[in-house]
């Protein structure tokens, strides 16, 4: 057993019964893209956190035990995506990544946004032309230092 099996379990228990990320994220007590990610094998429980997701999935001690090691972060199999969805996020960066860049470092100054002190929100915004995926991303600016 590894921590790919876990994350297998979980979605396929969250298929079969038709589980919500938001409600599971409501009964950990954190966000549904935070929670999301941690039942994807990208981020680390704690004990009390793995408990819950436990029960949830029907999860035994010994799997809850694996929600509780560090991953290997990084979940994409190919270095350009090919699924549709995130391939439009490669896309992005792809065609904004300098842009974003250039007035990140106009505003800030030389240094990065960081992807560990980091929050993200996804939300669905009506539009009567179609509704829009409105994705807020917030990063810790961490600046290079001199020595």
């Amino acid at each position: 057993m590894n921590r790919n099996d876990v994350t297998e379990k979980i979605i396929t228990v969250k298929v079969a019964k038709g589980i919500q990320w938001a409600d599971v994220a409501k009964k950990v007590g954190l966000s549904k893209e935070w929670t999301t990610a941690a039942c994807l094998g990208q981020m680390t429980l704690d004990a009390a956190q793995a408990k819950v997701i436990g029960k949830i999935f029907g999860l035994t001690d010994e799997e809850q035990k694996w929600l509780q090691v560090v991953p290997y972060k990084g979940s994409l199999p190919t270095p350009v995506p090919t699924d549709p969805l995130i391939y439009r996020w490669y896309e992005v960066v792809s065609v904004y990544g300098t842009t974003i860049k250039e007035l990140i470092h106009e505003e800030f100054g030389d240094g990065i946004m960081s992807a560990i002190d980091f929050s993200m929100d996804i939300q669905r915004q009506a539009d009567p032309k179609g509704d829009r995926v409105n994705v807020v991303l917030s990063g810790k600016f961490l600046p290079y230092k001199t020595y």
